[in-house]
């Protein structure tokens, strides 16, 4: 498997919106599932997004759900995650992962499944 790699992230004020993209260089992604994290200072990473591979079936963290859309392209060579109406606590360093952990059509949501991860890429969000 490639390492998926996070980009798109910047500064942006309260209510602000960004587009994050995950992908592997020249390849496709091969997982059962892919998810996005997000890590600040002093705290453990979080699962804010994740989304089964094959079926597409999504699943958000409630803080940002209706806010956070987590998509993948048809051919599985990218995933997105579209931040709308971003708050200041959004602010993190942001990653993608994937898990190769079979559960079904359902995105895995432990951290502890997801084996391959990018470097992540920063949302700053100013008040």
């Amino acid at each position: 498997h490639e390492q998926p790699v996070a980009s798109g992230g910047g500064l942006v004020q309260t209510g602000g919106s960004l587009n994050l993209s995950c992908a592997a260089s020249g390849h496709t992604f091969n997982y059962y599932s892919m998810a996005w994290f997000r890590r600040t200072p002093g705290k453990e990473r979080e699962i804010i997004a994740a989304i089964s591979w094959s079926a597409g079936i999504t699943w958000y963290k409630d803080s940002v759900k209706g806010r956070f859309t987590i998509s993948r392209d048809n051919a599985k060579t990218a995933m997105y995650l579209r931040m709308n109406s971003l708050r200041p606590e959004d602010t993190a360093q942001y990653f993608c992962a994937g898990s190769t952990y079979y559960g079904g059509d359902y995105p895995s949501l432990k951290p502890s499944e997801y084996e391959y991860w990018g470097q992540g890429t920063q949302v700053t969000v100013s008040s």
